[in-house]
């Protein structure tokens, strides 16, 4: 009888201490880290943003719910400065899990620091929904722990793009490109197409990171007199050759920008100049998906600028994709919120999204094109908001 009482007794410590952790339980502590500064801060800043809104709508509603714990938990998020510089990222992410002991991980900004922090997520296996990156290496990576949200891979990228350019009746093409991972890789593909689809390349250079003058380089390809301007840039080269075709009157039929075209500084830095400007991306708030108007709408309620069309709405979908796992698991365990994820087709303001190994092959890629200074589809046709502008208007007077 008094070893019985004994087992009682602690079948009913054990129970009250479990009951007692649960309680205790007050928040999610989510952690990441962000280019705040750097070369990918401009493109950061969406991303950022994006985040920063989800916290804050979702702990209007009163938290995510957490079946384990019994009540809905509210969102707090942890982050550090990764200054652009993968090997900080590194050190950020370990100490996020090691020592501030987060219980979920959000992304970092750029292809470059994805691959860097991709060991850590294997490592310590704990599930992260990678957002503004996208790398056909990616695939190589044979990935358990880390997914990519994003529909602009590469390969993908560039054969809508030339059949984009077929629809359009395209003839010949100057292709120029910073010397970066992820341009690069679209360039890899990119000339090839181009030379299967019978286009004449006129001028294919490319650039050095951090250059501060292309005026010989875009003269250059002002005198092919091309029908098609494609340039495979980062951020600060999309504002530095957006700003000098205009000053050297170098306007094509088709100007496309890689990375920055749909970013937050882009429309308030050149306005009307922006019209009929080409970029990549797989979003726009007039797209037919749950909540990507109201997300729109929000964004620039609490921010007063436009989201970025591709790192803002990617940033925000992984909140939303995390979000509705950790509802789905009910608990906050690394394993099965990672198995949800892995097999189950999430909602988002980019429509359903349900990942084959790594990669989101649901999202089709598109080709953006700002029209009236908004940002519309014109490609592909099934998916278009509206029709491409071709050719591009002059642009206005200086």
């Amino acid at each position: 009888m008094k070893k019985l009482l004994f087992v009682i007794g602690i079948v009913l410590l054990v129970t009250f201490w479990l009951n007692q952790r649960v309680m205790a339980k007050d928040d999610i502590r989510i952690g990441f880290s962000m280019a705040l500064t750097g070369p990918y801060a401009p493109a950061a800043k969406g991303q950022m943003e994006a985040y920063l809104l989800w916290e804050e709508q979702v702990n209007k509603k009163g938290g995510i719910f957490v079946k384990e714990f019994g009540k809905k938990l509210p969102v707090k998020l942890v982050y550090y400065d990764d200054k652009s510089e993968a090997e900080t990222a590194v050190k950020v992410y370990e100490k996020l899990i090691t020592d501030d002991k987060v219980d979920l991980l959000f992304s970092p900004n750029s292809t470059t620091i994805h691959f860097a922090v991709f060991p850590i997520a294997e490592k310590y296996k704990v599930p992260i929904v990678g957002s503004a990156a996208a790398s056909v290496k990616l695939r190589e990576l044979k990935s358990r722990y880390f997914w990519f949200t994003t529909a602009t891979m590469p390969d993908l990228n560039m054969k809508a793009l030339v059949n984009f350019l077929k629809s359009l009746k395209v003839k010949t093409v100057a292709v120029v490109c910073v010397q970066e991972v992820f341009p690069r890789e679209n360039y890899e593909y990119l000339i090839p197409l181009l030379k299967e689809g019978g286009f004449d390349i006129v001028l294919q250079k490319d650039y050095p990171r951090g250059v501060k003058d292309l005026i010989p380089l875009l003269s250059e390809a002002k005198s092919k007199n091309p029908d098609a301007f494609i340039g495979l840039t980062y951020v600060p080269d999309t504002m530095l050759i957006t700003t000098q075709v205009q000053e050297i009157g170098f306007s094509p039929k088709f100007f496309f920008v890689l990375v920055g075209g749909a970013s937050v500084a882009f429309e308030p830095k050149f306005g009307e100049s922006t019209e009929g400007i080409s970029t990549f991306g797989h979003w726009s708030p007039k797209g037919k998906w749950r909540g990507a108007k109201e997300f729109y709408d929000n964004y620039v309620a609490k921010f007063k600028v436009k989201p970025d069309y591709l790192n803002s709405s990617l940033g925000y979908l992984a909140c939303e994709i995390v979000e509705e796992a950790v509802e789905r698991a009910g608990t906050l365990n690394w394993e099965k919120i990672r198995d949800v994820i892995a097999t189950n087709e999430f909602t988002t303001i980019n429509g359903p999204i349900k990942f084959t190994g790594s990669e989101n092959l649901r999202t089709p890629y598109m080709v953006l094109q700002w029209q009236k200074r908004e940002v519309e589809i014109v490609y592909p046709p099934e998916v278009a908001t509206a029709k491409p502008l071709y050719p591009k208007p002059p642009w206005p007077k200086r």
